[in-house]
């Protein structure tokens, strides 16, 4: 059978090895420059998307807007760190904020998609990273 072997660079394992115990301190902190990130970008591009290209005016009360927000980093059962961002329920008026969000990106019959959460995560992508990256630095720097 085949053996191989992999040999890490010094200053990687320098990094990892000064984690250590902080680890669970850290991760939620980097996850959290993300979030924030990818958050007014998602919010930017609802903003855009709301009422634009209607034959009538908008009847939009800003609710859906306000709705949006970022949940706060957690472990799950597989010792995965997760955040998310979504909406939160109930509206004013009984209706669902994820059921609002849903025809506006996908559309429906009589109403064509206007999309905003696909492309803040494809164009807010690399952006989220390069700031992600920062933070750990940031954070593997005060240790």
């Amino acid at each position: 059978m085949g053996r191989c072997s992999v040999k890490m660079p010094e200053d990687f394992l320098l990094k990892i090895s000064k984690l250590g115990d902080k680890t669970d301190e850290i991760i939620p902190k980097v996850l959290d420059a993300g979030g924030v990130v990818m958050l007014h970008k998602i919010k930017s591009n609802l903003t855009a998307a709301i009422g634009s290209g209607t034959k009538y005016p908008s009847r939009s009360t800003g609710e859906l807007e306000l709705a949006l927000g970022l949940s706060p980093a957690r472990l799950d059962n597989k010792g995965n760190h997760n955040i998310k961002i979504g909406f939160s329920e109930p509206r004013s008026d009984g209706d669902s904020n994820a059921k609002i969000a849903n025809i506006i990106e996908y559309g429906k019959s009589g109403q064509p998609p206007k999309p905003f959460l696909k492309p803040a995560r494809s164009s807010g992508r690399k952006f989220c990273i390069e700031v992600m990256k920062a933070k750990l630095d940031q954070e593997l720097k005060g240790i």
